[in-house]
């Protein structure tokens, strides 16, 4: 393996943050999310989206729901020429899930499935790779599965978070980050 990957979370990074997001016309992207990813994609990384789904687990909207907005996002992506290579969701919740839902997975982060799925599906190398987060559990999903560096975006994580990252303002920063070190 010699690939390496820039772990996206969705909700907070990719889009502005709105409580369950399940509705097209809800979305509105975080500023700079494009150009980020531009950027990354020319360096080499992979583009591959990392994301819990609550909502799903709880039952306020369906598997089919979050993958209609991900067909959505994804043409979005490619207008601005962009192409994501994987979009991985969890849709399970230990304590608030209903039926089947309710349980622990590997792929909830802060569990690290989903970021080894995308290393083995891609041929990715997990410490060259690099992981944006607005939570403390995209940080723990990064440090445990011994990325290079994950990026806390400030705002939602008032107390900061435990491990190894770098705090940004706005993804220019990250952006800034991949540039200097390639």
């Amino acid at each position: 393996m010699s690939g390496r990957a820039l772990f996206l979370d969705r909700d907070g990074v990719i889009n502005h943050e709105v409580g369950y997001l399940h509705q097209v016309e809800d979305v509105r992207f975080v500023d700079g999310i494009f150009s980020l990813c531009r950027i990354a994609a020319g360096l080499g990384y992979r583009l591959i989206v990392v994301t819990n789904q609550a909502g799903i687990a709880r039952g306020f909207y369906s598997e089919a729901d979050f993958e209609a907005v991900m067909v959505w996002m994804r043409e979005a992506f490619r207008a601005e020429g962009v192409e994501l290579d994987a979009v991985y969701h969890c849709p399970f919740h230990p304590e608030h899930g209903v039926g089947d839902y309710k349980r622990e997975h590997e792929d909830r982060k802060p569990g690290t499935g989903m970021l080894r799925h995308g290393a083995r599906e891609f041929g990715v190398e997990l410490g060259k790779s690099v992981m944006v987060g607005d939570r403390c559990s995209d940080i723990a999903a990064a440090n445990a599965a011994g990325l290079r560096q994950a990026f806390l975006i400030q705002g939602t994580e008032a107390e900061g978070c435990g491990g190894e990252y770098l705090a940004v303002d706005g993804l220019d920063e990250v952006e800034g980050w991949l540039v200097e070190r390639g």
